[in-house]
């Protein structure tokens, strides 16, 4: 007989921890100790029964056992707000305020919706004679408990990594209470988490109906609308902001970084500078500064504000992985040494850990430890993709109704409508596959502008998907097929009115997105003149370099092995689709083949997008210009083939990514 979900190990610790939970909750911290400790032995790293145990025995009066159990479970799980308040809880019982004050600090800077934190504080503070303190957590501990229990249970589960189960208690709560402002604006924030930004950007935008003074909801909703690249409405948006507060710094810096976004570096690198000299010990200010340089191609001064954010936080996973995505940074003995120590100390965030890992993979990989660099990046994936919700079978279905409704017949009988311009330039396939190489040699050209992964193709997919509920089938890609000539060629229209914002006025723009490869029926519905070109790269070096690469945001497919094969493997075929039912409209530029024969391939390139042949597409690597990808250092450089094969080096434990692909391995 099959297994039941009730007999599955998770629905058990649920219940179980559940029942422990219960005798808590009756005061009978015996029994519920008895029965979180017995649960500890066939799960010894569960959370909840680790705070079980640690809450039973500080009610039993147990404090010294208590306090093992806490450091115990902040080597296993260093976020936890709870695990800090229930340590704040041991030591006032111990009469020791300083640690009980400094617990419970740790406790609300992890996760700010603990009234109990807050209350202890404003009582503690007060007692220690710092009342402004005292006074602020007080007040803090007020504004929670006027809030409902389900939006404060909710703050706290998502403060607490919980992401889905705080969305799963948010939208019936706001089913009740539609025009709750707290709560639309938490679940704005899951939405962000999530990577749902529409939803997050049409909440946000009710909020500030309801709320237009709510100058948190509208940082938020600048920031989300930088995520969505409408860098232009984000400036709009704190400039309201600044009017109030001039000399915010945390208005100040998001505007250093839409100011970046809007390709105005200068005035980003002035306004960053100030912030750097009222705050220098401000980490996050310095990788920031740091991106800014890489974009623009000022390696030596990245390096060192990435450096000076690493010194600032030695644990700031994300400057070390910065300096590693450089691709031509070399650690020192003794930067590979700290990271080492920084990976293993307890109280390393999670997001810091696998930023490490990352980073101590390339670190190793380029000193030729190629054991130790696999199993650091090894770690670093299963950390990384144990927080995402990744779901290939609903791509595959997604990708499998892109064929059955972009047919022949249908493109066909669509034939001479969209926008007519011939000035976008696609470039599609996957990350890491030779698009930014490929966009370098054509930026080269006088006649073409670069821009980056724009964002506008997956903004027109949402909307035409509409706000549709997780449980119902999408809109998208049927409704191309309902699509009138008037509203596809509004929407070309719209993408080129958009996208300006981009462009200084050459002739020609490049669209580097590399997922658009999906969407390839939809951009030549609505500019059936664009250019598209697919850059290839063979199926093992394409996938484990994605599996090296720590995307900033997206590309959830790449943190693990079969779900990088089944992803490659569904591009193939889908490209072979369009090759099909739209011959000639893609150019296939592999990736090896443009190494082995640059010059030929530039050639082939330009006469594909009608473009004359410019010798500086040949010496692509002397172009200035904004790059934004993980590429940039590389394509600054003339080319080079050492990176072809690097995969074989790391072989032996490749196995399973053999397997996923199949044929396609080779």
């Amino acid at each position: 007989m099959a297994a039941t979900e009730a007999d599955s190990p998770v629905s058990r610790i649920e219940a179980e921890v559940g029942r422990a939970r219960a005798l808590l909750q009756q005061r009978q911290f015996p029994q519920a100790l008895a029965a979180a400790e017995d649960l500890l032995r066939e799960f010894p790293e569960n959370r909840d029964v680790l705070y079980l145990i640690a809450v039973s025995q500080r009610y039993l009066g147990q404090i010294p056992d208590a306090l093992a159990t806490l450091a115990r479970f902040q080597n296993l799980h260093p976020d936890y707000g709870r695990l800090f308040q229930e340590r704040g809880h041991c030591y006032r019982a111990l009469g020791d305020v300083p640690a009980a004050i400094t617990a419970y600090q740790e406790a609300v800077a992890r996760n700010p919706a603990l009234p109990s934190s807050w209350r202890a504080l404003a009582v503690l503070l007060g007692s220690a004679g710092r009342g402004a303190e005292a006074a602020n957590a007080a007040n803090v501990a007020a504004s929670l408990e006027q809030l409902p229990a389900a939006v404060v249970t909710a703050h706290s589960l998502f403060a607490e990594g919980a992401t889905h189960a705080a969305e799963q208690l948010l939208r019936p709560f706001l089913l009740q209470h539609p025009d709750h402002i707290e709560a639309m604006r938490l679940l704005a924030r899951i939405g962000m988490k999530l990577e749902i930004l529409d939803d997050a950007e049409f909440l946000l935008e009710s909020v500030l109906e309801f709320a237009p003074d709510y100058h948190a909801a509208r940082h938020d909703y600048a920031q989300v609308l930088i995520d969505r690249q409408k860098h232009t409405q984000a400036l709009q948006q704190i400039q309201q902001l600044l009017a109030i507060e001039p000399r915010n710094p945390i208005f100040r810096s998001l505007h250093g970084n839409i100011l970046v976004g809007l390709g105005k570096h200068e005035a980003a690198f002035t306004l960053f500078n100030e912030l750097r000299k009222e705050t220098p010990a401000n980490a996050t200010l310095h990788l920031a500064i740091a991106h800014a340089h890489k974009t623009v191609g000022r390696a030596h001064l990245a390096v060192e504000s990435y450096r000076r954010a690493a010194q600032v936080r030695p644990n700031f996973g994300d400057a070390y992985w910065s300096l590693a995505n450089l691709k031509t940074y070399r650690f020192t003995d003794m930067e590979i040494e700290e990271m080492r120590a920084q990976e293993a100390a307890p109280d390393t965030a999670l997001a810091d850990r696998y930023h490490l890992c990352f980073a101590l993979g390339k670190a190793l990989e380029d000193r030729g430890e190629f054991f130790d660099s696999f199993r650091f990046y090894e770690r670093g994936n299963a950390q990384k993709r144990g927080e995402l919700h990744y779901d290939p079978d609903a791509l595959e279905r997604n990708l499998r109704r892109q064929a059955s409704i972009c047919t022949r017949e249908l493109l066909s009988e669509r034939r001479g409508v969209g926008c007519d311009s011939a000035e976008a330039i696609f470039i599609v396939g996957l990350p890491r596959a030779g698009s930014t190489l490929i966009e370098q040699i054509l930026a080269s050209h006088f006649k073409v502008e670069g821009t980056k992964e724009l964002a506008d193709i997956p903004r027109l997919v949402q909307r035409l998907n509409g706000r549709e509920s997780h449980d119902s089938a999408p809109c998208y890609p049927d409704v191309l097929a309902d699509l009138d000539a008037g509203q596809l060629r509004r929407y070309g229209e719209k993408f080129l009115a958009d996208t300006q914002v981009f462009r200084s006025g050459k002739p020609f723009f490049i669209d580097k997105m590399p997922n658009n490869f999906r969407h390839l029926g939809l951009i030549h519905l609505i500019l059936p003149n664009a250019k598209v070109i697919d850059a290839r790269r063979d199926a093992m070096a394409c996938c484990f370099s994605n599996y090296k690469q720590l995307f900033a945001n997206g590309q959830e497919f790449t943190y693990g092995m079969t779900d990088i094969a089944r992803y490659y493997r569904s591009y193939i075929e889908l490209m072979g689709h369009w090759d099909a039912v739209l011959p000639g409209k893609v150019l296939r530029v592999e990736h090896e083949n443009l190494v082995d024969d640059l010059e030929g391939n530039v050639r082939r390139i330009l006469e594909f997008c009608g473009l004359e042949f410019q010798a500086s597409c040949v010496e692509f690597h002397r172009t200035e210009r904004s790059i934004r990808t993980a590429s940039s250092e590389q394509v600054r450089r003339p080319i080079f083939r050492e990176g072809l094969d690097q995969w074989r080096h790391f072989e032996p434990w490749l196995g399973p990514l053999k397997q996923a692909l199949g044929p396609l391995a080779r």
